[in-house]
């Protein structure tokens, strides 16, 4: 039987890799062994990205959900506190929006809050 030297799949591995490496700067995107160093590191750092941008994006909802809440004379934790006692169960994404694209809204929101605590 004829012995299998493996050079389909290991060229196929690396035409995968210089492709993912397609666009980056000189050696990185010429050669294996830089290129492969680059991919695994973009790699790492695209998968840190997504789990950072949930918390970005929670942090500026929040940031946005508090200046409207001062706006309307009242902070963002009593804010919170006073929806979740009146039972309106809003996620923070919405009453961002909420706070930016309808003003109004959003002080009958704090009001509501008001009373229930």
């Amino acid at each position: 039987m004829a012995r299998v030297k493996g050079a389909l799949s290991t060229r196929k591995r690396r035409k995968k890799v210089l492709k993912l490496a397609k666009g980056y700067f000189g050696a990185k995107s010429k050669l294996f062994r830089t290129a492969n160093q680059a991919v695994m590191k973009s790699l790492t750092y695209s998968y840190i990205g997504r789990k950072q941008k949930k918390r970005d994006f929670r942090k500026l909802w929040i940031t946005r959900i508090s200046a409207a809440a001062k706006m309307n004379g009242m902070n963002y934790s009593r804010f919170m506190n006073g929806l979740k006692k009146a039972n309106i169960d809003m996620n923070r994404k919405m009453l961002s929006e909420i706070a930016i694209a309808d003003p109004a809204a959003f002080t009958a929101l704090v009001e509501k809050a008001k009373a229930a605590l």
